[in-house]
């Protein structure tokens, strides 16, 4: 793991667009996919814009260079009083991977959900993602839902 005087865990601000736009196109290149010009822009624009029932972004800088980001949202729930977390979107460049900067973005998600008093936690992979589940397996536990989406 990173020594922690070199990691640093901070909320997106606006000056991290195009190191954030760089993770975000590796992040959804490894899924094979990418977004028009306009989600980029909404997206980021709404992660800052610091509404509730928004997106929320953080980036994590090692050594003070951009590694990795992660994308959250609080939202509600019929089985619960309070609020879940949506872990969305997470990814860690992969020269730095098996550092630990996935556990301490994930860690300062779930610190975010206890701030807010979430009652829990979620995110969703897919199972050829061996190298990530490898490290949710030990953070997080693996529930028998299947996700099912509208069909075309």
């Amino acid at each position: 793991m990173p020594a922690a005087s070199d990691l640093e865990i901070r909320p997106l601000a606006a000056s991290d667009e195009a190191e954030w736009r760089r993770l975000w196109k590796a992040y959804l290149a490894f899924y094979e996919t990418e977004r028009p010009e306009d989600v980029y822009a909404s997206s980021f624009a709404r992660m800052l814009s610091g509404a509730p029932n928004e997106y929320r972004g953080l980036i994590a800088l090692l050594g003070g260079h951009p590694v990795g980001i992660a994308h959250y949202l609080f939202h509600r729930t019929n089985w619960e009083i309070g609020d879940t977390c949506y872990l969305q979107d997470l990814y860690a460049d992969p020269d730095v991977r098996g550092s630990g900067i996935g556990r301490a973005l994930i860690e300062a998600v779930y610190a975010a959900a206890d701030a807010h008093g979430a009652a829990s936690v979620y995110w969703t992979t897919q199972e050829f993602n061996t190298v990530a589940r490898q490290l949710y397996d030990r953070i997080g536990t693996k529930t028998p839902f299947i996700k099912y989406v509208r069909a075309p």
